[in-house]
């Protein structure tokens, strides 16, 4: 089935909501500049709150790679995301040189022909070309499909996930602000009504194929 992470989580309410819904993974923006951005105490809190129930991402986009590093290390997620230009093949070599699982955000103005673990990643986030703008992206901004483990993003909410699973077979979807009822606070029905629209869509996927349980050695 397709997995499915939601992400800018910032209260354990939201945790509870999240996990409860049956979502795979959650995530934790830390960035000064995001509505959704967590301290690290806080996310480590919130990671203790999940418990192992899902797989947990912290995500960054400004944060100098030595301390994305530090800060997952501290919180204790699964995985670092690390968003956008600020980081090059050589900042993913060197997080997993320092032991740390990484997925990739990009969005298709910067990598329009997109191909997972290009930067030895082990998922790709893929965005729409204008990034935060809460337009979905269809095939046709495409050049090439996207291929391996890669998650769409941009534009999702309860109404249209299906649909574009339906157009796009994406290997995951992730949702931040088509499940909040104003930017940064979730909407916990919306949160469950978004799980439950991915649940009811058609295809099946072994869990040999879900990254949910982190690799040995990866934290």
């Amino acid at each position: 089935m397709t997995f499915v992470k939601i992400c800018g989580l910032r209260t354990p309410d939201d945790v509870d909501a999240a996990v409860a819904a049956g979502a795979d993974a959650v995530g934790f923006v830390m960035s000064s500049r995001s509505p959704r951005h967590v301290t690290p105490g806080l996310a480590r809190a919130l990671v203790d709150r999940v418990g192992g129930r899902a797989l947990t991402v912290l995500v960054t986009n400004e944060l100098a790679l030595a301390d994305a590093v530090a800060q997952t290390r501290a919180t204790g997620v699964d995985v670092l995301q690390l968003h956008g230009p600020t980081y090059d093949a050589a900042a993913f070599a060197s997080a997993a040189e320092a032991g740390v699982r990484t997925w990739r955000a990009t969005s298709l103005a910067a990598d329009p022909e997109p191909r997972t673990g290009s930067y030895g990643e082990e998922a790709l986030l893929l965005d729409s070309p204008d990034p935060g703008s809460g337009h979905r992206w269809t095939a046709s901004d495409l050049r090439a499909r996207p291929t391996g483990r890669w998650l769409l993003a941009g534009g999702l909410d309860p109404d249209n996930v299906a649909d574009a699973i339906a157009e796009l077979a994406p290997w995951g979807v992730d949702v931040s602000s088509g499940v909040e009822v104003s930017r940064g606070v979730k909407d916990h029905d919306r949160v469950r009504a978004f799980v439950a629209a991915v649940r009811q869509t058609a295809g099946t996927r072994s869990s040999a194929q879900s990254p949910q349980s982190p690799a040995p050695g990866a934290r």
